[in-house]
């Protein structure tokens, strides 16, 4: 071989523990990212497995060869239940202790019995698998960051492949009771790709979870906290641009809100402005955009619709809120809402819909609230 074993062995030992440490800190700073602390603690035992199959090659020992497999296995368990987390949001410990279990379960006992060589051959076949299940992960997630997941995806494939390897080489050449450390082609490969592996691996886990933090804050900047619907800088943030004509936008305003404040509490308040929330999100369709754009005020964007239809919907909405009723420990809260509605026919902007929609709504409280208006601006140009 062009490099010394323990040479790689050692890079490998540094390599690890330098992206734990990172994983670690990461942790620490914000802990409810728990996939990096299974990743951290991960790489902790594939150090310390690393290490006890780097004192092999000095001076063979079955015993030191088993704890290092051991310890490799638990490790890529840990790694591979922290993807789970990472990618499906569950750490699946089910599949990790049964993996894991059946691995040291079969490799201690082939050990046990003399033959380390079938140990070793079972090892690097769960190890293997274990990369494959998390190849898998990141590949079923990688609707999120198609490139950087399925880069991932590939990476892990890659060292999965490698172990795997380095198990046939031991069965096809009939190595079933080792007398040294296994040294063949595949163990050879199976070394560069781990040091090669843990750098690229690590560069995209943490590429990939600094994006989703990114995205993360990106989307609570958009988001009301109270209601969970868009905020006014999701609609408005950045240049005015013209929307397809068909566009309908739909304001909507709960009528005497501040008496509903003063009367049973701000808390009841915001109680009724979540379930208006509620109400909006279960009559719109899935692709337009429902928005609280400041206080009792809210606002719906439809794509492809029709006066009638937006005012379908504007009075659907209308009449659930008239019918709500939002228990209260000073008693039920019983409001009303009214709504305006602006149309677009021509070349225009949300920001032009909303004035208009806001001026038919100021018509419908000045007349009596608890009703819908249609902006007449639009259809009559």
């Amino acid at each position: 071989m062009l490099l010394d074993q323990f040479s790689i062995l050692v890079a490998i030992g540094f390599s690890g523990a330098s992206l734990g440490l990172t994983l670690c800190m990461m942790w620490v700073v914000g802990k409810s990212e728990t996939h990096l602390l299974s990743w951290s603690i991960g790489l902790v035992f594939i150090v310390a497995g690393v290490a006890f199959f780097g004192t092999v090659i000095q001076r063979y020992d079955a015993n030191l060869l088993l704890v290092s497999f051991v310890l490799l296995m638990c490790g890529f368990g840990l790694l591979y239940a922290g993807s789970a987390k990472f990618c499906s949001s569950r750490f699946n410990w089910f599949t990790v202790f049964a993996v894991v279990g059946l691995g040291i379960l079969s490799t201690s006992a082939t050990f046990a019995f003399g033959y380390s060589g079938t140990g070793t051959i079972a090892a690097n076949v769960v190890i293997g698998m274990l990369l494959l299940m998390t190849a898998f992960q990141y590949w079923t997630a990688r609707a999120e960051s198609p490139l950087l997941m399925s880069a991932n995806a590939t990476l892990y494939l890659i060292a999965s492949a490698s172990f795997v390897a380095c198990g046939y080489a031991l069965a096809e050449q009939g190595q079933f009771v080792l007398t040294a450390r296994p040294s063949n082609w595949a163990e050879d490969i199976n070394s560069i790709v781990v040091i090669a592996g843990l750098t690229g691996i690590g560069t995209l886990s943490l590429t990939l979870n600094q994006a989703r933090i990114a995205n993360r804050h990106k989307s609570e900047a958009m988001t009301d906290a109270l209601t969970g619907l868009l905020n006014r800088r999701a609609l408005f943030d950045g240049p005015p641009a013209q929307v397809p004509v068909g566009t309908a936008v739909v304001a909507m305003d709960l009528d005497h809100f501040k008496t509903i404040n003063d009367r049973f509490g701000h808390d009841s308040g915001d109680r009724t402005l979540k379930a208006f929330a509620e109400i909006i999100t279960a009559n719109i369709r899935s692709d337009d955009l429902a928005a609280r754009i400041g206080g009792e005020e809210f606002c719906i964007v439809m794509l492809n619709s029709s006066p009638r239809a937006s005012a379908a919907v504007a009075e659907r909405i209308r009449a659930q809120i008239e019918a709500m009723s939002v228990p209260t420990p000073l008693g039920p809260i019983q409001t009303t809402v009214s709504g305006g509605i602006a149309y677009a026919t021509g070349s225009e902007t949300i920001q032009s819909l909303l004035i208009r929609a806001d001026e038919a709504l100021y018509e419908a409280k000045t007349s009596g609230r608890n009703r819908v208006k249609l902006s007449e601006f639009g259809l009559a140009a």
